[in-house]
């Protein structure tokens, strides 16, 4: 099976470093080392994640659920029939949502368009913060894709300074 095409980067450099040394020392990202399968994985986010924000809300602000079982399919290196079961999911937005963040930090940016563009102008309707404000997930990945585009800008413009 093909793995997705990687921005080559190691796991622990994908996500902020304060985010990815919680998630490795969260006790909910231990307990998911029971889960084997990618189907385990759904299941989970599917029962367990209700935002797909990086930070849990209220008085303990450790890692959300979302981005543990992100960082779990980190370390499974989905391939590209998982990728599209994921992005097509019908049971749950945050399946897709999750499936969609896989792609913004794990893929190599010149593929990111390929995998979004089928889903640009997709209605469905969820609340990806935890602030319950509903948005489609067109929307939502049009702001994935448009903040690793202005990511890339912002390096592309810091990079010409020094020219």
């Amino acid at each position: 099976m093909a793995e997705i095409q990687t921005s080559g980067r190691p796991i622990d450099q994908l996500l902020e470093k304060v985010l990815c040394m919680n998630i490795l020392s969260s006790d909910y990202f231990r307990d998911l080392l029971r889960l084997k399968t990618y189907h385990e994985v759904i299941d989970e986010i599917y029962n367990q994640v209700d935002h797909v924000e990086p930070w849990m809300t209220g008085n303990c602000r450790g890692p959300s659920t979302a981005f543990c079982l992100l960082y779990k399919f980190f370390t499974m290196k989905l391939t590209v029939k998982q990728m599209h079961g994921l992005l097509k999911h019908p049971d749950s937005p945050y399946i897709r949502a999750v499936g969609f963040l896989y792609l913004r930090y794990y893929a190599d940016p010149k593929t990111l368009w390929n995998w979004y563009e089928p889903f640009i102008k997709d209605d469905e309707e969820f609340a990806p913060g935890s602030n319950g404000r509903m948005t489609t997930m067109g929307v939502y990945i049009r702001d994935l894709l448009l903040g690793q585009v202005s990511t890339i800008l912002i390096l592309f413009f810091l990079a010409s300074l020094f020219l």
